[in-house]
């Protein structure tokens, strides 16, 4: 990692300040008083949080944008080709992947890393949220906007960050740790890593890098996960689950229509055995259970008492785009939620369908990008038994080329036949809208899933049903 030295007339320009992970950087370091200003091609809500600051913001890439800069920061997706890359290696200002700045910014702090393949955004505002409500102000730089702080990230007055990782395309091996989470190992990012192999061996090295002073908490009841300790250099970790012989053991999970509780053993916490009862999370699903644990152990392991983590879960409201409840129309409850990954969809209708009490479920799935479709493809056709009707919308490609061998008519057939549900296929919101308008009764539950411009369909339906 470089070291930099930043001084405060620096300007920083971020290319691509709208992402998620880039616009949470952005807002840490100017509240810290630095110049940040930055670059993207169209508004949203991450880029208005920015502006709230007082971050300057250029719509469109120009070569101007970047005249005053001192150091440019990009996202991951920026080309090689784009116009301010161009510039700024001609005018030989420096360029950092937002890793590499991430990874200067808390190295000046003691670190909480999150990472897995899915939970890693809950898992992370849990945390924060329980070392927000003790004596700890930690920075949170997090994956998804917490409800609780309208953004996704925040500057801290102790000596904590809590922040979550992304090992889509390995920086997240950069990062300084003195904690770490991993809560499940996926098939997901092959694009990168070729094979599930080499991806294994990322998170064993992640896991190894936890220092002897921290620990490394890891879910056992991922298999994959599970296999690869006897991998591992270290007995560095602490595990947790509903599997008996974890350190942390989930017991009798009862579900509510708003919320779950549980009960937790708990092993080796300072050599003792100890039963948490009663433990409400104002969450649904098991998943979600396992997040909560996960925070609740690596809080218990800084000093938190039980009575104050307790009260935070109680107290939790959640993170924007996780199974979040957007409006009620007729009785029929509307959700909207991140799922594009087979597990998540498979998870998040389970957690639906304990609380259903057996209404009718309708998902609305977008699918994302046409390489995690073509290499999931079988494991997604599998994933909507627990809803009752999936309206498959056209692919969101995120930027990638069309895949001319993909047809949705043949994957909804595939999804159809091996999830035993109707599929509908429709082209455009305005035919989403004619079919809800059709065929919606009363207490159903509509559900839209996928990381690209779902959302925007599922909140417009406010003003047209």
């Amino acid at each position: 990692m470089t070291k930099l030295n930043i001084g405060k007339n620096e300007i920083i320009h971020f290319i691509g300040i709208g992402g998620i992970g880039m616009s949470g950087l952005a807002q840490i370091m100017k509240t810290m008083g630095l110049n940040i200003q930055g670059s993207d091609l169209t508004k949203n809500k991450n880029i208005e949080n920015c502006k709230k600051l007082g971050i300057k913001i250029f719509y469109g890439q120009k070569k101007n944008n970047i005249l005053k800069a001192s150091i440019i920061v990009k996202s991951s997706a920026i080309k090689k080709n784009n116009v301010e890359i161009i510039e700024a290696k001609k005018r030989k200002i420096p360029i950092f992947e937002r890793v590499e700045m991430l990874a200067n910014i808390v190295s000046l702090k003691k670190n909480i890393i999150i990472s897995g393949s899915h939970g890693k955004t809950t898992t992370t505002s849990l945390v924060g949220k329980i070392l927000s409500s003790s004596k700890i102000d930690p920075t949170i730089i997090n994956g998804g906007v917490i409800n609780s702080l309208r953004s996704n990230a925040k500057l801290g007055k102790s000596e904590w960050t809590v922040l979550e990782a992304d090992e889509s395309d390995g920086s997240f091996l950069k990062l300084p740790i003195n904690y770490s989470i991993v809560t499940n190992i996926d098939y997901e990012h092959l694009d990168y890593y070729k094979n599930f192999q080499n991806l294994k061996k990322s998170f064993i090295k992640f896991i190894d890098k936890t220092p002897p002073i921290g620990k490394s908490f890891i879910c056992i009841d991922d298999i994959t996960i599970k296999n690869l300790i006897s991998k591992l250099s270290t007995k560095n970790y602490v595990t947790y689950g509903l599997n008996p012989k974890a350190d942390y053991q989930i017991k009798n999970i009862k579900y509510e229509k708003e919320k779950t509780k549980f009960d937790l053993i708990i092993r080796n916490l300072n050599g003792k055995k100890k039963i948490i009862k009663n433990i409400i999370l104002k969450l649904n699903g098991e998943y979600n259970v396992k997040n909560a644990t996960a925070a609740i152990s690596i809080c218990l392991n800084l000093g938190v008492t039980i009575n104050v983590i307790k009260k935070a879960l109680k107290n939790f409201s959640g993170v924007q785009r996780r199974m979040t409840k957007i409006f009620t129309k007729n009785k029929n409850l509307f959700f909207d939620d991140y799922a594009h990954h087979p597990t998540e969809i498979q998870s998040v209708l389970d957690g639906l369908r304990k609380i259903s009490n057996k209404k009718k479920i309708i998902t609305i799935f977008q699918p994302h990008r046409f390489s995690r479709v073509k290499q999931l493809k079988f494991k997604f056709a599998n994933s909507f038994k627990k809803s009752d009707l999936v309206i498959l919308c056209p692919i969101y490609s995120a930027g990638e080329r069309v895949d001319k061998s993909y047809n949705n008519i043949n994957f909804a057939k595939m999804i159809s036949d091996n999830s035993k549900v109707q599929v509908i296929l429709i082209e455009k919101m305005e035919e989403l809208v004619n079919f809800l308008k059709k065929s919606l009764v009363s207490d159903e539950i509509i559900i839209g899933m996928g990381a690209g411009s779902i959302s925007n369909w599922m909140r417009n339906l406010q003003n047209y049903l």
